[in-house]
């Protein structure tokens, strides 16, 4: 044994903690875009945010992300929260992560990246070393690498590829590694071989550090590879073992537009196929954009160019038409929104509620805070915004209703608005029920409407009005005859 090799740790019946190295230092030159390249959208999100994501869900202990292009801005974008399992479930992990960043500056090499992160872990884990640019592998495949590496061997994430241009090369002996080959540096023969590693490992950090310290750049690159950690562990007859996969949208990483794009499809693909799985009706599973969680009841049908995003539950039986937009809602069972709606929810109480039975839309838009009772009518043209509507209330056409409680049976005439802000203060509108709202009516709040009342059509209120009374507030007609209209 030479006097820098280690040992190969012990087995253990302990599960050591679990840390994750994110690298997310490079520009990605390719994606000729001034984002870093870890920042570009799939799904709706940065791509290190579904790493971020799964990280979480494996409940590591530590999570260090390498930054260096970009690094004010990618570290503010990243946060640590649910990751998923499968595509669509949102997992709340078992225990919190921690988060960390260091800087790679200048950008050496993978080897080098891994470097920045040692002083932030600890010697008793294993650590998981993944890419930022590679979103999509899932938390049980990583899982069965971390279990693979035992707390005391170097495990290596494979897959065979049939075109494995510009991957590094397995080489084996055997069920045992013995070197990773970088594609610029393999011979004719090794460039022949398909089994390539996907850039992610699962080692003991006590092995790993040893390794990072005797690593060289003498390459083709000049550059400090990750992967020659393979040959020096080799070296001190450590044993180096890999978990080859076979789904290659698992290690898939984005270097193009075009790239990021093909992942995309591939990606709303799958949900597309687990929607269906589980007994949903998508007219054409190629025009579906899934950007956050989407649960479905028994017998939804969702036409074509929906786009979901954020938290979007939708219960039994509901219909959603062509090209709607819904981010952020909970639509109750039987609920149809019609072609061309716009649901933009918020967060917590600001989420949009859709009730039983209700018809939304065609080309409607409820915005934050809308809150609908059951079989209540959004009809065309029609904007709700911090709003509830009660049962069977209905809005049929170009209407505006803001900062407004509207009462059980209520009819909203065509053209009619809560006028509900001053240009300092928004105030509130009180429609009770059974009100009949006129076309083309203007409601200056704060005003409350009395139950069972009737405004008449055109009418400007600025009073409150009495229970069951007609109330019309308009200037009276007058006709001027033989008038002229000025000319020019």
């Amino acid at each position: 044994m030479t006097p820098h090799s280690h040992p190969s740790l012990p087995a253990s019946t302990a599960t050591p903690p679990i840390d994750v190295v994110i690298m997310a230092a490079g520009r990605g030159v390719r994606m000729k875009s001034k984002l870093p390249k870890v920042l570009h959208r799939l799904a709706g999100r940065p791509l290190v945010q579904h790493v971020a994501d799964t990280a979480t869900a494996l409940s590591a202990r530590h999570v260090v992300v390498v930054t260096g292009h970009g690094a004010d801005l990618v570290e503010s974008c990243i946060t640590l929260s649910a990751g998923t399992n499968g595509l669509t479930t949102p997992v709340m992990p078992s225990a919190p992560s921690s988060l960390h960043f260091v800087r790679q500056e200048p950008q050496l090499g993978t080897g080098h990246a891994v470097q920045q992160a040692v002083p932030v872990l600890p010697d008793d884990g294993v650590v998981l070393v993944l890419s930022g640019d590679v979103p999509l592998t899932q938390p049980d495949t990583l899982s069965r690498l971390i279990a693979l590496c035992e707390g005391h061997q170097l495990a290596l994430l494979t897959i065979d590829m049939a075109d494995p241009t510009g991957y590094g090369r397995i080489i084996r002996l055997g069920d045992r590694v013995r070197a990773i080959v970088e594609h610029k540096d393999a011979s004719v023969a090794q460039l022949a071989i398909t089994e390539v590693y996907s850039g992610i490992m699962a080692v003991p950090v006590r092995l790993l550090k040893g390794w990072l310290a005797r690593l060289d750049n003498h390459n083709a690159q000049g550059e400090y590879y990750l992967t020659d950690i393979v040959k020096l562990a080799v070296a001190d007859a450590a044993t180096v073992v890999a978990h080859k996969i076979s789904d290659a949208l698992q290690v898939a990483g984005v270097n193009s537009p075009v790239q990021l794009a093909e992942l995309e499809r591939a990606f709303q693909h799958r949900i597309a196929l687990q929607l269906m799985e589980s007994g949903v009706r998508l007219a054409d599973p190629a025009r579906l954009d899934v950007r956050g969680h989407l649960r479905c009841g028994t017998d939804v049908s969702i036409d074509v160019n929906c786009v979901f995003e954020g938290q979007v539950d939708l219960a039994s039986n509901v219909s959603v038409g062509a090209h709607c937009v819904i981010k952020n809602a909970r639509i109750a069972a039987d609920a149809v929104i019609h072609p061309f709606t716009h649901i933009e929810g918020g967060m917590g109480n600001d989420i949009v509620d859709i009730g039983a039975g209700s018809f939304i839309g065609p080309f409607a838009r409820l915005r934050p805070g809308a809150k609908l009772g059951e079989q209540v009518h959004i009809g065309n043209f029609v904007e709700v915004k911090n709003s509830s509507l009660a049962a069977g209330a209905k809005a049929n056409h170009l209407a505006y209703l803001g900062d407004a409680t509207v009462g059980e049976r209520v009819n909203y005439g065509a053209g009619s608005i809560t006028a509900n802000y001053d240009g300092a203060f928004k105030h509130r509108t009180v429609i009770e029920a059974d009100v009949h709202i006129g076309s083309n009516c203007v409601l200056v709040a704060p005003l409350v409407v009395g139950a069972g009342g009737t405004v008449g059509g055109g009418s400007t209120l600025t009073k409150d009005t009495p229970a069951n009374a007609l109330t019309v507030a308009r200037a009276r007609q007058v006709s001027i005859n033989n008038w002229k209209r000025p000319h020019k």
